[in-house]
């Protein structure tokens, strides 16, 4: 009886390890590749036995049919999720980076424990703050506004936390150095600190740029003027308005993460090294 060398075990799980990532790659790009499929065909065409990956006869139509609905804008709604999605990033990367800083630099007495009731927050579900941001809202007289769109943008425990661990691996040296030289906080902070961490903060405006797209629940609670609706809520709509329709949902929804997947494509290699800088004390 052979016995199995150790370079042909080694050789065979190698193998079935391939063979899992092959499985698993498809199991996530095939829904996409059906998308961008169906998005050409017609209706009938996308309820064709057997299925047939690649349209017979490729179409517009759904396309042309997405940005000709009833009630509702797509190049409108487009607009507005890209200007608010810039603006919240914006707010939410200067806050959590500022607050970073302080908590990485400028410790106080109480910082970290302040740090930990401030991390703690995020452990608590989204959902669960949405009446109580509901009710602020309401008084304030700002729903169905941008500004209490934006407003929670400020608070970001997760991105407080990913600068700060960045931050944290930046010598001090750099900063008594600065002092020195008779540099202010503000220019520490803005011509040192965020150069030195660019990789963390790219990847903060990634996530930021992406929860800001493609957010759902928020939008449809705060924005009741059909003008000021964001790209994903028309896209929900749209699923009333063509259920029987597959290629124009198809259509829809491959226009509406085409940009965002442009984006993260562009800036992949910044997201793996910022996060796991970020992860390092």
């Amino acid at each position: 009886m052979m016995h199995e060398t150790p370079s042909a075990r080694k050789l065979f799980r190698g193998m079935l390890f391939y063979l899992m990532l092959l499985g698993i790659i498809l199991l996530t790009i095939l829904p996409f590749l059906w998308m961008i499929s169906s998005s050409f065909k017609s209706a009938e065409a996308i309820r064709t036995i057997p299925i047939r990956w690649i349209p017979e006869h490729p179409s517009l139509e759904g396309y042309e049919r997405v940005f000709h609905m009833q009630g509702f804008s797509f190049a409108r709604s487009s607009m507005n999720s890209l200007v608010l999605a810039i603006v919240c990033t914006i707010v939410a990367v200067g806050s959590a980076s500022m607050a970073a800083f302080v908590f990485a630099k400028l410790p106080f007495r109480g910082s970290n424990r302040l740090f930990g009731v401030y991390l703690a927050t995020m452990m608590i579900p989204g959902t669960v703050t949405m009446v109580p941001n509901y009710i602020i809202l309401r008084t304030l007289g700002l729903l169905d506004t941008y500004t209490g769109l934006v407003l929670p943008s400020l608070a970001n425990a997760f991105g407080v936390f990913l600068m700060r661990q960045s931050m944290m691996s930046v010598s001090d040296a750099y900063m008594e150095s600065a002092y020195l030289d008779g540099a202010s906080l503000y220019r520490i902070f803005f011509q040192i600190m965020l150069p030195m961490v660019r990789p963390t903060l790219s990847t903060m405006i990634l996530l930021s740029f992406m929860g800001s797209w493609n957010s759902y629940l928020w939008p449809l609670i705060v924005l009741t003027s059909t003008s000021k609706q964001t790209l994903q809520v028309v896209l929900g709509n749209m699923n009333g308005m063509y259920k029987n329709n597959e290629h124009v949902l198809m259509a829809g929804a491959l226009l509406t993460i085409l940009p965002i997947l442009v984006v993260y494509l562009i800036s992949q290699r910044y997201v793996d090294q910022g996060i796991s800088l970020g992860g390092l004390k």
